[in-house]
Parts: structure tokens; sequence; C-alpha cells
């Protein structure tokens, strides 16, 4: 059962609406066994002995509430409840209310309008949806939108040659970095999924093609286009690579048309690449349906890691040259240098977060020297005797800095699983983009994100089959970390010809 068979499922419910057995037929639409709810319905399974009610064990407490308000009923409902149901449902027939015990989310809906919150459901589906307090609610629901436009592009190409899912996954990229493109000021707001809307049929025949007119744009430089219509040359030059080498688009219909539309109305803007990445493979790789969110390090745990490995050495040695311009120059040039490398890097985590941190603290290290700067020329002077008179000069010859050193090329990975390949590229240059937009918020300027530039050193392999120093090279002085949480399944578990010492 995936996601676009479930919203499938709830359209044909209410199309064939019936008061008897609408909680069998709720419950029937998200995969829930067949023989269980026979036996429910039945009586066989059912804990109510009330008329009308409905209570399976740990599944749902249903109630049908009549003379009564409904939310009077759903409060009574829940100081009742025994036996672990993690959903109580209430309704008139015409409203229809909800409690998700498990994370406490509510739903207060028109019962018509079920099939457009399937999500709230999703765990008979097997699907958790909130698995951890600080998910950002965005990343989820991005998360959810892509499942379901991933479930209806496979519908439509049943495919599976290594060659058209390496192209679906490439193609999937592609949509993601365009959405994030119109909501953060790289395109045009709302310019990419408000073209597809205006310029393709709405039976899907033609997205196809046009998607791959647009991706030629995308990747055509502005002096070397001719003869576009204007809404195409109206995008601008991407470059990095991202829509260098054709693919087979997939094919789409009115369905998976309209999914990509949908997905395009969010907001991108509010993602987080860290943790966004790995929640998008959990949709797309069927064995991590299990729950969305799930399957990623946290961000205290990767900086459990990255803290005492580099990052806690680096703000110490800020702090003990606070004061004195030369030494917080040499560490500019120190964080313009450092080569970060994770050999089963997944969709990128560790290196985004590892890269965000230097991009942190080289703000910290600019606007330190900003304030010497004042101070060294007068506009600060209680803080003139801090720094060492031989640096005052220097100091004061201080010119703010509106670029940064770091680049992504800095940053190394090996990846097996591709889709996980592409997105770790992915999130890179979204979280470059995002860095750049908070350099430019502090510091006044920053460097433009396109054309793109290279997106980090990501090689899709086995890494216990590559070369790590040909993925990484190891030069003289070179200061490089190697980082990551790679999976191990236990010693148990391996093949002999895996068991290899690194």
């Amino acid at each position: 059962m995936n996601i676009a068979q479930v919203e499938q499922n709830l359209q044909n419910l209410i199309v064939n609406f019936s008061k008897d057995t609408f909680i069998f037929d709720l419950l029937l639409a998200y995969g829930l066994p067949k023989a269980s709810i026979t036996r429910l319905q039945s009586g066989n399974l059912n804990l109510s002995k009330v008329e009308g009610e409905v209570s399976w064990k740990k599944k749902v407490l249903f109630k049908p509430v009549y003379n009564e308000d409904l939310h009077i009923a759903i409060t009574n409902c829940k100081e009742q409840i025994k036996h672990e149901q993690r959903f109580i449902i209430v309704t008139d027939f015409t409203t229809l209310l909800a409690v998700d015990t498990k994370t406490a989310d509510t739903l207060d809906i028109e019962l018509t309008a079920l099939p457009k919150h399937f999500d709230f459901f999703l765990p008979w589906a097997g699907m958790e949806k909130a698995t951890h307090q600080n998910e950002n609610p965005a990343d989820v629901k991005a998360a959810e939108k892509m499942a379901k436009l991933f479930d209806e592009i496979k519908k439509d190409n049943p495919d599976n040659s290594p060659e058209f899912i390496h192209g679906l996954n490439v193609f999937l990229s592609r949509l993601l970095f365009c959405f994030f493109a119109e909501d953060t000021n790289i395109f045009k707001k709302g310019q990419f999924t408000n073209a597809i809307s205006s310029h393709t049929q709405n039976d899907g025949s033609d997205l196809s093609n046009y998607l791959d007119n647009l991706f030629d744009v995308l990747n055509t430089h502005d002096r070397n286009r001719k003869d576009l219509p204007a809404y195409l040359n109206e995008f601008p030059y991407v470059n990095g690579g991202l829509f260098e080498h054709k693919h087979k688009t997939p094919s789409f219909t009115r369905r998976s048309r309209q999914a990509v539309i949908d997905a395009g109305e969010l907001d991108w803007s509010a993602i987080n690449p860290d943790i966004f990445g790995s929640m998008i493979q959990a949709v797309i790789t069927p064995e991590h349906r299990g729950g969305l969110g799930m399957h990623y390090t946290s961000v205290p745990n990767i900086m459990k890691v990255i803290e005492p490995l580099f990052l806690n050495e680096l703000n110490e040695e800020f702090e003990n040259g606070k004061y004195e311009p030369k030494r917080l120059n040499k560490l500019l040039e120190r964080l313009g240098k450092i080569k970060i490398f994770d050999p089963a890097c997944g969709s990128g985590n560790f290196l985004i977060i590892a890269y965000k941190e230097l991009r942190f603290l080289e703000i910290k290290i600019l606007l330190q020297l900003q304030e010497l700067q004042k101070a060294a020329t007068g506009f600060e002077p209680y803080q003139l005797e801090l720094i060492p008179k031989a640096q005052l000069t220097l100091a004061a010859q201080y010119q703010p800095t509106l670029f940064s050193r770091i680049e992504l090329a800095q940053f190394f990975g090996i990846e097996l699983d591709d889709f996980a390949h592409e997105i770790a590229i992915l999130s890179l240059w979204l979280a470059q983009h995002q860095m750049n937009q908070k350099f430019k918020e502090i510091l006044g300027e920053s460097t433009p994100t396109l054309p793109l530039q290279a997106g980090g050193n990501i090689v899709h392999g086995n890494a216990t089959r590559v070369d790590w120093e040909k993925v990484c090279p190891k030069k003289d002085n070179d200061e490089i970390y190697i980082l990551g949480n790679p999976p191990y399944l236990g010693q148990r578990n391996q093949k002999p010809e895996l068991d290899i010492l690194i």
C-alpha cells in the first residue's frame, strides 16, 4: 500500500459513502487486513458493546455521534480509552474529529475533505509521521508530497531498468532543486510551478517534453541561448552539472502532473537540507517507508562527532586569538583548506552539518575582524588595549570580506545508493545557498548562488572497493577529517568477501 493508493481509496470511500460501513471502509483504505476487518465488523474483534461504536485494540476507537457536541464527545472518549487505541474518531457524518493518541495531533474537518488529509492516518499503513520532537513540519510535509509524486510517476512508468531508475533519481533531484529555487530567490517566486501550470496540458501528455526543454535551458548560458520563448528564457543559467547530462524524463498523466504542481505549491524555503535529504530518501526507497524521518543521524549526534574531531579546537583557536587580527586571518585561511570526508555519506548529513558549522565560524571571525577594525580606527576605543600594538595597523587596514573562503569542493563523500548520492550533491547546494543568504543577511554581501559551482566531490560507489585517496587526494600538509556513520549489520551477518579491514 502506497500513498497514492491510500488517497485514491479515500476518494472512492467518499464517492461510495455509507454510514453503516464507513469505519470499516476507512480501515481498508489504509491496507489493513480484510480478514481482520471482517472479524471486526462481525463483532469478534470489537471490544465495544455500544451499538455503532467500534473499538479495535491498538488501532481505533470509533464513535458515531448524534445530538451531542463532537468536541465534548471526543474529550470523553480520550478519558475512557482502555486498549491503547492509536486513533480516536468521532463523527456525525458531516464533520469528523480525530486524535492521534501517540503524537497528540488532532484533525477537525468536513468528512468530504478526508482525502486531502490522508496523511493523518498513515500509521495504519505503517508510515509514521512525527518520530522526533525537533522534526521540521515543512520537512515532513515535503517528504509526504514527494512520496506521493514518486508513487504516481512509478505507476505511469513501470520500467525498472538500472538506466531508467538512475535517470528517475536524477530527475527527482532536479525537481527538488527547482522547487527550492522558486521559494528562495534563486528563481522568481513560483516561477517553476507556475510555468508548468500555464504551459502544459492538463492531461500531462506534453509535460515530459516541456521539462526536457526547460532542463536544457537551465544548462545553457545566457549568451548561448537563441530564439527561446520568453517564459523559458526568463529562467537563469544554473550550471554546476545538475542539468548537464541528458536522461529519459518519465511520462506523465493528469494525476502525476498534478502531483508535481501540488509539491511545488509547498513553501520549500523552510526545509532543512541536513535532515530533508534523508527523509526524501526514506520515502523514495520502499524498504525505508516504515517511518518518515527515522533514517538519519540526528544533528545532536552529528555534533557529538564533529565537535571533538575538529570543531572544538577551531572554536578554541578563535577564542584564543579573538583580539589578534593576524591569528584570525590565519584561521580563515585554515578554514578554506580543511577537507571533510565521509566514506559512507548517505544523503550527506555529516557533510552538510560540517559545512554549515564551518560557515558559521567563518562569519564569527569576519564579524570580529570588523569589530577590531572599528576599535583600531577609534570607533570603539574601549577595546583598543586588547589588540597587540604590533597588530594595530593590520587591524585598522582590514576591509570586509564579502565572499566565503569555504567551498563545496572541500567536502568529499562516497555513497553506494544512487538516489542518496544525487540527494547528497543537491543538499550541499541547498545548504550553500542557505548559508550564502545568512552571510548576506549578517555581512551585507555574499557570493551569488548562480551559476552553481562544483557540488562537492561525492562519488557513487562502494566505499569498501573505491580507493579513498582517489576520492579525497591526500597532499602534504593537508588537514583531512574522516567522519560518518556507516551502516553495520553486525559481524554475524557479514559475508566472507565483505570481511575487510580498512
